[in-house]
C-alpha cells in the first residue's frame, strides 16, 4: 500500500485500481459531532465505497456505561466487533470519511494501528474526492465476511489521564491540542464544561494540516505547522482534543512528516474538564 506522500494515506486513484483485490478492506469510519445534526450511518447506508462496511467509533468502543463518548475499547471488545465487519489478519485497510481525510478516518487508523494492526491507511481526500472523480458509489448492503483479528495492543500509542496529569509537572511530553484556538485559550463556548487547556501544552488546531479539499498537505508543510506551534518533532509527542477524535489527525499528520510513534489522550478535554482537580490554563500557550 504506498502513496507518494505516505504509506498512512492512499490516494482515490490507488483506491479504484485495487477495489476488487481479495486482501484490500474499504472502511467508511464516518462521524459527526453531534451539533450537526448529521448520522453517519444513514448517509453511510445511502451511498458508499463499493464494498465498505461501516465502522461506528461509539459502538467499537469503552463499555456504554462509560461516561465519556467513544472511549478505546479493551482488546476483547475490539477484535471482537471489527472481526464481525471482516477485518483482520492479513487484510490492508483503506479507512475513509464522508468529510474528507479528516475526523474519525484518522481515529479509526489510530485505534487499528494501537491494536497491532499497521496495514491500514486512510483514503486522502476521502468520500467528498471519490465522488468528485466520479467514482461508483452504491447503496447496496456489504454482507462481511468474518475474518480472525489478533488483537495486540501498542500501549505507547495510547495516554490516560494519570499519566497526563504527571506530564503536566515532569514535561517529559509534548502534549498538542488540536481544538480550534478559541477554544484552547477558552474564548470559546466548551461543551465539556471548564475552559481552557491542560498547563503547559500547544496549540495546532487539526485543520491546519489539511487543503481545502480535504487532503493533507505534504511533509514539509505538516512539520512546518507543528514547528510553528512551537513543537519539536524529534521528541515525544502526545495529541489531545475535544473527546479524542480529531487528535487522532494530528497523529497520521505527525506520522506523514516522520514521526510514527505518537499517542493519543482519548478521553482528551472531555475527561481533563470533568475531572475534578484538573488544572486549567487560559489563554495563548
Amino acid at each position: 500500500m504506498t502513496n507518494p506522500t505516505s504509506d498512512a494515506l492512499v490516494s482515490t486513484q490507488w483506491l479504484a485500481d485495487h477495489l476488487d483485490a481479495p486482501d484490500v478492506r474499504v472502511v467508511d469510519a464516518s462521524w459527526y459531532m453531534p451539533a450537526q445534526n448529521k448520522n453517519a450511518r444513514e448517509i453511510y447506508n445511502a451511498q458508499h465505497i463499493p464494498g465498505a462496511v461501516f465502522f461506528d467509533i461509539d459502538e467499537i468502543a469503552a463499555d456504554d456505561s462509560a461516561p465519556l463518548p467513544h472511549m478505546m475499547p479493551d482488546a476483547i471488545k475490539f477484535s471482537a466487533k471489527v472481526r464481525k465487519l471482516g477485518l483482520g489478519d492479513g487484510v490492508r485497510i483503506v479507512v475513509y470519511g464522508q468529510t474528507g481525510s479528516a475526523l474519525a478516518a484518522c481515529r479509526a487508523w489510530w485505534m487499528l494501528r494501537h491494536f497491532g494492526h499497521h496495514d491500514v491507511a486512510v483514503l486522502d481526500g476521502g468520500l467528498p474526492k471519490w465522488l468528485a472523480e466520479n467514482r461508483p458509489v452504491t447503496d447496496a448492503p456489504t454482507p462481511p465476511r468474518e475474518r480472525h483479528f489478533t488483537a495486540r495492543a501498542n500501549s505507547f500509542l495510547l495516554r490516560e489521564y494519570d499519566q497526563v496529569l504527571a506530564n503536566v509537572k515532569s514535561k517529559r511530553e509534548q502534549l498538542v491540542d488540536a481544538r480550534a484556538t478559541e477554544r484552547f485559550t477558552g474564548d470559546a463556548d466548551e461543551p465539556w464544561g471548564k475552559a481552557g487547556h491542560v498547563p503547559g501544552s500547544y496549540n495546532l488546531p487539526f485543520d491546519r494540516l489539511l487543503n481545502a479539499d480535504g487532503t493533507f498537505r505534504d511533509a514539509d508543510a505538516i512539520r512546518t505547522a507543528f514547528h510553528d506551534a512551537g513543537v519539536n518533532l524529534d521528541k515525544s509527542v502526545v495529541t489531545s482534543c475535544g473527546s479524542g477524535v480529531t487528535a487522532c489527525v494530528l497523529a497520521l499528520g505527525a506520522y506523514i512528516a516522520g514521526k510514527k510513534e505518537v499517542a493519543v489522550y482519548d478521553g482528551s478535554w472531555a475527561e481533563w474538564a470533568s475531572s475534578e482537580g484538573s488544572p486549567v490554563d487560559k489563554g495563548p500557550a
